[in-house]
């Protein structure tokens, strides 16, 4: 169908599309009167190249629309939550003795224990109090008996203990891994959150698990498990599958959701991503249908009787079952009527089931830590299979078995191989957030909590990316030149343990904000420490990089090179930017663009000095203003200036400038601040070099403009009100406001998982009035007003690109004076978005929303780890954020964002505490104001075209459904916006020397790379030596899907698009490409033969990973 129409669509404008913005009529960035100001040279005309083609993805393409789509099971069910007797929250489950006559049941007891790397405890104190003694007696205890049957999940524990082991212990390991009585489920560093991680951190912790059980163990994972997560994002299925799993296992999904899926036996399905065309995402999905993945939930549906084959319940033990009945060790003399008790649950569980395979996991948290247990629960479970297994008349088989032995039984008997699609199953598309256990009791509130570290954990992230990207391609042009003896190889440690922190991270106590205070301050810890060490990483890669003559170059670890261009004094303290001291000579800096776009920008630095020039490498003059560096809303920081320097930042690549100290008063471009004090009684402390005008009382609504954007402000409450593209005659309104979420007097309160408001949210209303200071300049100009919780700064810049185009946020947040209060930020625009929102998952992908009537209000907020946005047929309002917190539109064109939450007691889900450890954070975000192309636009009429044809897409603020399948995507330029923000350029100062080498830039492309590609990650491989590099490293690429139908002139930057093709062979300048092999997602397994060709291709949304060999 599609190639028929190629003509068609050819025929409406020629294959490539080229919307050149001339600078026609946009104010141009400022010049001085003689002349000497520059911009970087603007010469190459900014253009859009997208190929038709490339944007027939977005509209939807054929393919069989799912039996089950989660946003239409969402509308289906009545969500009423009815008693359903011993099985609460589902239904009674009848059946007929005789139904196994034919097919016999058989049934897998899966024995397993739930491990977190850190949560009640750190995780060094897990390990030493309960992990390493679960080790200890499963290797002991497996070996008793080979029907003996064991899963582990978090390699982070089990490395910790294999370093601690014996050789004689390891064979003993392997062996068991080896006859198939172990297995390592997933194999991830950690079980990892999947509301608020990041692909990025989600990928490199399954590398990292992957990595180390293929080298130390030889085994690769092929089974997914995933018991206590809050909520399932649909990203964890699509990295699964990449990596070569075949089946996964969820549980902590809604109460209501489960019973459905009980009731019509969907409990098990193929998961498919939303947007894929034809079937290659699918992974076969087990959901638990019970409460709980504790013993009492999962051997059937009457919680009372599991209990009492829970072994480690046995009286006299420390812990027992509520439900009063005791379990009872089995004798010749009990062993038919306990048998036959629990043969009754296991049928009833079946029922639920399309197969006649059962999956019984039998564990709980930190279980099997002492022989004993292992005795209780074995023996006691292997007298009970003997005795069924000795009963043909039962037809039933019982044994103990790993994962995968449970989903190899169910593909046998569907006579299928393990990746297939069994018949009769169904494919379900969408996600599982939010979760409720019971009731109402909504896990939304952990979408924001301990928002500091939720911000840490992404500052350290784009460090660990800079630093793997500059650390591999510094060493393979060292290895190039023959210098890799004098390059600090030690520093791939650094790189090693960073990835394993930030992987510890990702873990669903530490990300989520749900673990003790002590245990936060652990991983605050470790997060600092594997920052504060990339930053030495990338100083010594940049130090490489830049220097005009390698053989000078010398690693001296007491004396960098560069500096860092922040500094942290705690784990919880904000960032403090260092100051560059001017004298004579001129200081140098180089700039680091993790990008792998060039990008135009306005950088930021501290300097000593007003009086200041900059400098390109070469000596050109370059614009940079001046401005004040303010300490409080009004007082300035003696003797420090912020100056902005506009630069072109080669893409993936380092940029050298100069400061001189220059007493010419026509260097730099000054700013003007007003301060308005609102009738508030204060001093003001300001410096002469940057004049401020003060104004006693609040100003009137005023206006600030940049070439692309006009923004409009409150004058009483300085805060954003409308915003304004250039060329368009209205304005959209965008007011800001914030609120408050108090929590309820009922005994069930809001705490560290739980969002229970009371009802809802009331206007923020401070005690004094804002204190607003405007600044105005002709590169930047900003708001900043002061209130006493938060501070907000919104920033326009006056740029051409990227940079310019969205509107900088951020909120300066400190509630610690606030009792059981969540701090909310709502915009109120007139976007008629009606009930439709769109969140992403994990910063992959795009789930459409829908806020549910019939639901309360904290059921409606989901996780936004990168961005949410609303629609209309006119416009897209994107909210772009650098940290993940919970978003929902309660109305018709609003978005709203939760900042913090400070809430005294524990809301009952095994914590014990509140959160009351907040700190001062800084939330950060872009907002991106979108037009939809106007008809006559070329998109539409590719739209219109294909919607003849069969496609469908709609363009409303409604989800657009594609064959039943709702999808959406950003733009090119929301993309784009979403990384300048997740990964800022870092100024490195040049540390002050007397002879100083001559440095040069550094890029490290040597083609521009299609603008709908990312390089998520060049992470060098380790050599058999794991504290050393090896010779190859991992290219992981992500080619975006994106949507076209968004107003795409004057971008002022290039962009093109090649419908995936990408020649690799050339990439990197003055790197030669040794080796290219495409492998699994984790590297396990080699995909195709390596060819000589290195030309690649990748669909749109595909992630693909290649063993390279660089040098």
């Amino acid at each position: 169908m599609l190639e028929e129409n190629h003509e068609i669509i050819s025929h409406i404008k020629d294959s490539v599309l080229e919307l050149t913005a001339h600078a026609d009529g946009q104010p141009a960035p400022p010049r001085r009167d003689n002349g000497s100001w520059a911009l970087p040279p603007e010469s190459r005309p900014s253009f859009l190249a997208v190929s038709p083609q490339d944007c027939q993805f977005a509209l939807g393409a054929k393919g069989e629309s799912p039996d089950l789509q989660m946003l239409a099971v969402y509308s289906l069910l009545p969500f009423d939550n009815q008693d359903g007797g011993v099985w609460k929250q589902g239904f009674d489950i009848t059946y007929e003795p005789n139904e196994w006559d034919t097919e016999p049941l058989q049934v897998f007891v899966v024995p397993h224990s739930h491990n977190d790397p850190g949560w009640i405890k750190t995780f060094d104190k897990y390990y030493y109090d309960q992990t390493q003694h679960i080790l200890n007696s499963m290797v002991l205890k497996m070996q008793e008996d080979p029907r003996r049957r064991f899963i582990w999940s978090e390699i982070s524990f089990f490395s910790k203990w294999w370093d601690n082991i014996s050789a004689q212990k390891r064979a003993a390991v392997r062996r068991l891994v080896g006859n198939g009585q172990l297995e390592m489920v997933t194999g991830g560093w950690v079980m990892p959150d999947e509301a608020n991680s990041h692909y990025f951190a989600m990928i490199d912790q399954l590398i990292e698990g992957h990595q180390w059980l293929e080298k130390n163990i030889g085994v690769t994972p092929r089974s997914g498990w995933a018991v206590d997560p809050f909520g399932y994002s649909s990203t964890m299925p699509y990295l699964l599958k990449r990596s070569n799993l075949t089946g996964m296992v969820i549980q902590r999904v809604h109460y209501a959701i489960k019973k459905h899926f009980a009731a019509t036996q969907n409990l098990e399905f193929m998961w498919r991503q939303t947007w894929d065309p034809d079937s290659s995402t699918d992974i076969f999905c087990h959901m638990m249908p019970f409460y709980s993945y504790d013993v009492p939930h999962t051997c059937g549906p009457d919680p009372k009787i599991c209990c009492q084959f829970d072994f480690k319940r046995l009286p006299g033990g420390r812990i027992n079952c509520p439900w009063k009945v005791p379990p009872r060790a089995i004798t010749e003399a009990n062993v038919a009527e306990r048998a036959q008790l629990l043969l009754d649950q296991y049928r009833k569980k079946s029922k639920l089931y399309r197969s006649k395979v059962l999956l019984v996991p039998l564990g709980d948290d930190f279980r099997y830590d002492k022989p004993q247990e292992w005795d209780a629960q074995f023996l006691n479970y292997q007298r009970i299979f003997d005795f069924l297994n000795a009963q043909p008349q039962l037809h039933v088989q019982a044994q103990f078995g790993t994962l995968s032995d449970y989903f190899d039984a169910l593909y046998k008997k569907a006579g299928i191989v393990p990746g297939m699609r069994p018949p009769g199953f169904p494919v379900l598309s969408g996600d599982f957030f939010s979760y409720a256990d019971r009731e109402d009791h909504y896990w939304t509130g952990y979408y924001t909590s301990r928002p500091f570290y939720k911000s840490l954990d992404r500052v350290l992230e784009a460090h660990l990316r800079g630093a793997e990207l500059l650390f591999s391609l510094a060493l393979a042009h060292a290895r190039r030149a023959g210098a890799d003896s004098r390059y600090p190889l030690s520093d791939y440690s650094l790189l090693s343990s960073a990835r394993r922190n930030l992987g510890l991270f990702q873990h669903h106590d530490a990300i989520t904000g749900t673990a003790k205070e002590a245990v936060v301050v652990d991983y605050g810890v470790r997060l600092l420490h594997s920052l504060t060490n990339l930053k030495r990483v990338i100083i010594n890669a940049a130090h490489y990089l830049v220097l005009g003559d390698k053989d000078t170059y010398r690693y001296d670890p007491a004396t960098p090179f560069l500096s860092a261009d922040d500094t942290r004094l705690n784990q919880d303290s904000l960032p403090e930017r260092t100051v560059v001291k001017l004298d004579a000579s001129p200081r140098f800096l180089v700039v680091f663009n993790p990008l792998e776009q060039e990008r135009l920008s306005l950088v930021p630095l501290l300097v000593n000095s007003p009086h200041v020039r900059v400098l390109s490498e070469d000596g050109q003059p370059l614009p940079a203003q001046l401005s004040a560096h303010w300490s409080s809303a009004t007082d300035t920081v003696p003797d420090v200036y912020q100056l902005s320097i506009l630069a072109r930042l080669p893409a993936l690549g380092l940029r050298v400038l100069q400061l001189q100290k220059s007493f010419d008063g026509h260097t730099t471009l000054q700013s003007s601040v007003r301060l308005y004090l609102h009738g508030r009684d204060v001093t003001v402390r300001t410096q002469e070099a940057v004049p401020v005008q003060v104004f006693p009382a609040a100003p009137d609504d005023f206006c600030l403009e940049s070439q692309h954007l006009r923004s409009c402000f409150s004058g009483s409450s300085g805060l954003l009100q409308s915003l304004r593209c250039a060329g368009e005659e209205r304005e959209q309104r965008v007011s800001t406001e914030f609120f408050i979420y108090g929590t309820r007097t009922s005994k069930d309160k809001s705490g560290a998982y739980l969002f229970l408001p009371d009802g809802e949210a009331k206007p923020y209303t401070p005690k004094d009035p804002p204190i607003v200071r405007v600044t105005e300049g002709p590169l930047f100009s900003e708001v900043s007003s002061y209130y006493q919780h938060v501070q907000t700064m919104v920033r326009l810049y006056n740029v051409p690109g990227v940079e310019g185009l969205s509107l900088d946020v951020s909120c300066l947040v400190d509630i610690r004076d606030h009792v059981n209060k969540e701090l909310a930020m709502r915009f109120s625009t007139n976007i008629e978005s009606d009930d439709t929102f769109f969140t992403d998952l994990n910063g992959f992908q795009i789930q459409p929303r829908r806020y549910q009537q019939k639901l309360p209000l904290q059921a409606n907020f989901y996780p936004m780890p990168t961005m949410a946005y609303i629609q209309d047929t006119q416009s897209r309002l994107t909210l772009h954020t650098a940290q993940a917190l919970g978003v929902s539109s309660l109305g018709s064109g609003q978005l709203e964002v939760i900042l913090d939450r400070r809430l005294m007691q524990d809301d009952n889900r095994g914590l014990g505490q509140g959160l009351k450890d907040n700190k001062r954070t800084c939330n950060r975000f872009r907002l991106l104001l979108e037009r939809r192309s106007s008809s006559s636009g070329f998109f539409s009429k590719l739209a219109s075209v294909l919607k003849a044809l069969g496609f469908p897409g709609a363009r409303t603020g409604k989800v657009t459904v594609q064959d039943g399948r709702p999808v959406s995507f950003p733009s090119l330029l929301s993309h784009l916006t979403s990384m300048h923000l997740n990964a800022e350029a870092l100024v490195l100062p040049v540390a002050q020397q007397p002879a100083l080498p001559a440095l040069r830039s550094f890029a490290s492309l040597s083609t521009t790379l299609p603008c709908d590609f990312h390089i998520l990650n060049l992470r060098t491989l380790q050599a058999e030596d794991d504290s050393l590099p090896s010779a190859e490293a991992a290219l992981i690429l992500h080619r975006k899907g994106f949507d076209c139908s968004l107003e795409a002139k004057n971008l002022g930057f290039n962009c093109t698009t090649s419908q995936g093709q990408l020649a690799l062979g050339s990439l990197f300048q003055g790197l030669e490409l040794g080796s290219l092999q495409p492998t699994s997602l984790t590297l396990m397994y080699p995909l195709g033969t390596a060819s000589n060709s290195t030309n690649i291709q990748l669909h749109p949304m595909e992630i693909a990973t290649f063993r390279i060999r660089l040098g």
